[in-house]
């Protein structure tokens, strides 16, 4: 714990919806809350609007995909505000096409953005949290990683790898006070999707049994459970929140 005895919770990906909510919701709960972005410009942007809200969040810039970048930025985080307790893997990008028109590009910086960051951030973390025998890593992937979607390819492959990861490292920390646990949520009423043609939003919305759009903060609650000391019997799990999109 830091200085004031909180539990410190870095949220890759800060600066979108579902990081801000996190985010918010982890600073509301007590938690010394560390963000991670990638532009500069939208970075401060951000920060100017939690401090306008009265959520005094730290955040450093770094590029998730980039190992030796991640370590520097841990390394900081650690001398500056103390060891990290809670990692939210957040960050995520779209970068859809169907596959046959599918560069390596494209595949490569989804992959990369959305996979391996979760292997950079997570193993300059672990070994943290091994040696004060206590850790909550939370990896957001989604419904569509489960179930498959057209034109996501690559988005789904590393979403579906993002569980993949959480079962096996869960295995291998399970002793060691380190919970890890995979969240999939469905269509979120995010920028993103809100931005999406409103004929095309209302058939996705027709496809969700509940009706709707999921919220932010309904994830950020999930999230908030999962990060709870009392969620401590719970690891390895893949939790759908997608209003029963998909079920399985």
């Amino acid at each position: 714990m830091d200085k004031d005895n909180k539990r410190i919770a870095l949220v890759t990906g800060c600066t979108g919806g579902l990081g801000t909510a996190i985010c918010k919701k982890l600073y509301n709960d007590g938690y010394r809350v560390v963000g991670n972005y990638l532009t500069h410009s939208r970075g401060e942007a951000w920060s100017a609007e939690m401090q306008a809200e009265e959520y005094n969040i730290s955040i450093y810039q770094c590029d998730v995909t980039d190992y030796d970048k991640v370590g520097e930025m841990i390394k900081q985080i650690e001398e500056e505000i103390g060891g990290i307790d809670v990692l939210v893997n957040n960050a995520a990008i779209t970068k859809d096409g169907q596959f046959k028109k599918m560069t390596y590009e494209r595949w490569d910086l989804v992959m990369k953005t959305n996979l391996y960051s979760v292997f950079n951030c997570t193993r300059h973390t672990i070994n943290q949290m091994i040696e004060r025998h206590y850790g909550r890593i939370i990896n957001i992937s989604s419904v569509n990683a489960q179930r498959g979607q057209f034109g996501q390819v690559n988005y789904a492959a590393a979403k579906a790898g993002v569980h993949g990861f959480t079962k096996t490292l869960a295995v291998e920390v399970a002793g060691k006070g380190i919970t890890v646990n995979t969240i999939s949520p469905g269509y979120i009423a995010t920028d993103m999707v809100m931005s999406i043609a409103e004929d095309v939003r209302r058939k996705i919305i027709e496809s969700i049994p509940v009706g709707r759009l999921g919220g932010t903060e309904e994830i950020a609650y999930l999230v908030s459970f999962l990060a709870s000391e009392q969620s401590s019997f719970i690891t390895g799990v893949n939790y759908a929140i997608n209003g029963g999109q998909h079920m399985y």
